[in-house]
């Protein structure tokens, strides 16, 4: 058993500011637990393409307010506090914050920690 806390990642090398705002990564692939599991901020404002061709998400929001879009099938969903939204078929899909989001990721396969978006034509991914 171990216990982290918020306050040890923010401002070390676990704590990685994506462009749209802050990813702080309590659990990566060096912790041996299969998954990784993410402290995240979106900041309002943002509207951005991304897909994780590498990994599958969960995420759930405790704060704010947005839209998430299938881009495939053009399906928009709200994003509000206890909403929670899945990225199991490495989706395409469009993420838009009208207020600051924090969201609640869960990563399959984990990260190594270091990753950032890769920005590209068709959006960003991992």
């Amino acid at each position: 058993m171990f216990v982290r806390t918020l306050d040890e990642i923010i401002g070390t090398k676990r704590d990685v500011a994506w462009g749209n705002g802050q990813s702080r990564r309590l659990l990566i692939e060096s912790d041996n637990m299969g998954f990784a599991f993410l402290d995240t901020i979106v900041k309002a404002g943002t509207d951005l393409e991304i897909q994780y061709k590498n990994h599958l998400e969960s995420v759930y929001c405790i704060e704010g307010r947005g839209s998430i879009t299938d881009v495939a099938t053009g399906t928009e969903y709200e994003i509000r506090p206890g909403v929670m939204y899945v990225l199991d078929n490495h989706d395409l899909h469009r993420l838009c914050a009208t207020e600051d989001l924090r969201l609640m990721c869960v990563f399959n396969p984990p990260l190594k920690g270091d990753e950032k978006h890769n920005v590209g034509k068709s959006g960003t991914s991992y």
